[in-house]
């Protein structure tokens, strides 16, 4: 975990999840240089083989290596996987891949990483689907290892990798989130995220953690301008914004960076 910043005096971030579908590669460098240029905090992509939504078998490319050029590409903005998912690779090896891209990008990575669902990826791919349960343990068992690696490495990660956690799951993945996240990423609205914060503090009681370390991530998506208010008000200071091929339309991404600006002013 990365040095505690108390999350209350945090800025407000902006993260724009660059969906790496239904577009040549082309158009996605082009995009996220364009991102950069407008002042976006954080470019995200997925870690998934198939699109998500449109035509299921339309043009889609993988998270890592893509990750890698972003790192070449950018010179300021953060870079990550929103998320991860950490059954399609051993433990270490992530650890090892992470630390490349952080060293490629001189110390702009984000280890966001979940505990992966989309069964299409794992039938096609070759990998056992399993259960949420036995996901979220094996995500669980994975990270400790993540961290050990990092302490081995040469060179090392340029800083301490940020490590940041997508699910709201309150018994499982909250645990985990307090034992291991800088970042808590979820879809919540208002009342859901008032709910689980309260779940995620008694996790953090339990694991000795100050629970204001760890930085609230929502998806803006389908929140009106009261909710992101709302949200705000109960302590999310980054706010995701994913963006699809062909087009990637940036005007809303635009919005919201205005409303970053007014807030953090």
């Amino acid at each position: 975990m990365t040095a505690a910043t108390d999350a209350r005096d945090r800025s407000v971030r902006i993260g724009v999840q660059v969906q790496p579908q239904h577009a040549h590669y082309a158009k996605i460098r082009d995009t996220v240089s364009e991102l950069e240029d407008l002042g976006v905090d954080i470019l995200f992509n997925w870690d998934h083989f198939y699109p998500l939504s449109g035509a299921a078998d339309g043009e889609h490319y993988e998270s890592w290596t893509m990750l890698a050029a972003w790192a070449e590409q950018t010179s300021r903005v953060e870079i990550g996987a929103l998320v991860n998912c950490n059954s399609y690779r051993n433990a270490d090896l992530q650890a090892d891949m992470a630390r490349t891209i952080d060293n490629i990008s001189d110390g702009r990575f984000i280890f966001g990483t979940g505990a992966g669902w989309f069964e299409r990826d794992y039938d096609e791919y070759g990998y056992e689907f399993g259960t949420p349960g036995t996901r979220i343990k094996a995500l669980g068992e994975a990270l400790p290892r993540i961290e050990e690696r990092w302490t081995k490495l040469n060179p090392a990660p340029v800083r301490d990798i940020p490590i940041l956690i997508g699910g709201g799951g309150e018994k499982k993945t909250l645990r985990i989130v307090a034992q291991h996240a800088d970042v808590w990423h979820s879809f919540s609205d208002p009342a859901t995220l008032e709910h689980k914060l309260g779940v995620l503090d008694e996790h953090c009681v339990v694991v000795g953690r100050d629970p204001h370390e760890i930085e609230i991530s929502i998806e803006l998506r389908r929140q009106s301008d009261a909710d992101v208010e709302a949200l705000h008000g109960l302590g999310a200071r980054l706010f995701t914004l994913g963006i699809s091929g062909p087009d990637y339309d940036l005007e809303p991404v635009r919005r919201w960076l205005a409303w970053r600006d007014r807030t953090n002013a």
